[in-house]
Parts: C-alpha cells; sequence; structure tokens
C-alpha cells in the first residue's frame, strides 16, 4: 500500500510540475482522481488546503506553483482539469498502452505557451546563425515575450577518475604494497636470483 501512495504522490508531484506526464492507462486514471482533489483544494486556497496538499505533493516549489499558477487557471471551471490523451503505443516491457497525462488549458494559454515556444526556436536559430550560446538566447527571447524563462539545472563537473585501487578500496596505506608493486618486486627478487646464480 506504501509503494502505492509513493507512485501516486510522485505522479501527481510530476504533473503538477511539468504540467504534462507520460504514464500508463493505469496509473493515469489513478492519478488524474487525486490530481483533481487537489486542484479543488487549491482553488480554495485557504490555510486547511494548503496544509492539505503540503502532505501530498512532494515539492514545496510544486505546491506553490498549484496554489499561485494553476488554481486560477481553473477558477471559473467546475471539473475536469485534467486530460488523459491516449497515444498508442504500448511499453515495450508489459506491452501495457501509454498515455499522456495533462492539465486542461484554455485557448488563451495554448497561444501564449505557442508564443514562447516559437520565440525560443527563434533565438535558438538566431544564436546558431551568430555563434551564441542557445542558451542565452532563449533566456533573452523569453524575456521580451514577458514570460518568465524556465531555469537549467547546471551542468555538474565531471570529476577525474579515481585509480583502481582506490576504486577497489585496496588504497596503498604505510607499509601495505598494492597488487601491482608485489608484482614488481617479485619479477625483480627473480631476476636477482638469475644474474646471481651464473
Amino acid at each position: 500500500m506504501e509503494h502505492r501512495k509513493a507512485l501516486l504522490r510522485n505522479l501527481v508531484t510530476a504533473l503538477f510540475q511539468y504540467e504534462r506526464i507520460h504514464t500508463s492507462v493505469a496509473k493515469a486514471k489513478e492519478a488524474r482522481r487525486l490530481a483533481e482533489r487537489l486542484i479543488t483544494f487549491a482553488k480554495r486556497g485557504d490555510l486547511s488546503a494548503r496544509r492539505h496538499v503540503a502532505r501530498f505533493v512532494y515539492r514545496e516549489g510544486v505546491a506553490k506553483k498549484l496554489f499561485d499558477t494553476i488554481a486560477p487557471w481553473y477558477a471559473t471551471r467546475p471539473g475536469g482539469y485534467t486530460r488523459i490523451v491516449r497515444i498508442g503505443k504500448r511499453r515495450v516491457g508489459d506491452a501495457s498502452e501509454v498515455v499522456f497525462l495533462e492539465l486542461v488549458k484554455s485557448d488563451e494559454q495554448k497561444a501564449e505557451d505557442r508564443k514562447v515556444r516559437e520565440a525560443r526556436e527563434e533565438a535558438k536559430a538566431e544564436a546558431k546563425k551568430k555563434g551564441k550560446s542557445a542558451a542565452a538566447a532563449a533566456e533573452r527571447a523569453a524575456e521580451q515575450a514577458g514570460v518568465k524563462p524556465k531555469k537549467e539545472k547546471p551542468e555538474r563537473e565531471k570529476k577525474a577518475p579515481k585509480a583502481t585501487a582506490e576504486k577497489k578500496g585496496k588504497a596503498q596505506k604505510g607499509g601495505e604494497k598494492g597488487a601491482a608493486d608485489k608484482k614488481a618486486a617479485t619479477a625483480a627478487k627473480g631476476k636477482s636470483r638469475k644474474a646471481g646464480g651464473d
């Protein structure tokens, strides 16, 4: 039971964060129930509703987005905040049908999203022509369109690979010798015996 609850919490959190998720039909139908209830709570907007949503949604930022951004979209809508779109594919492992679970948006919201998307694509194309970074150009285009640019995660610095002795937990300490040192010492002894015996 706990795994099921955690799975649904993850799905609903991802739905509110990305506004569209890719999952199986059964998971989408269950997550849809919970997402619609949470949106209804968010429309209420009182302290009790905030606490109820915060218990279920994993990330604070996503809960804030639910109350500040998503709930106002549906202020006049009595229900039906999500949509399941069947995409006709089957999953490779278990052949279950795959769907998109997405938040329903008004025509104005779709037009605004389209403008932002087009502005980003134009900025990327211009950046390629000029040789500038595409990310910086996309941010400028989004600012010009009057929309907050999405923050991308910074790339992690690549660490140098560890020495093989460290990886295996056989770091050389004090008087202990690694495997390579032992082989070299044995080979040196063998050469000295041959040289001394002649």
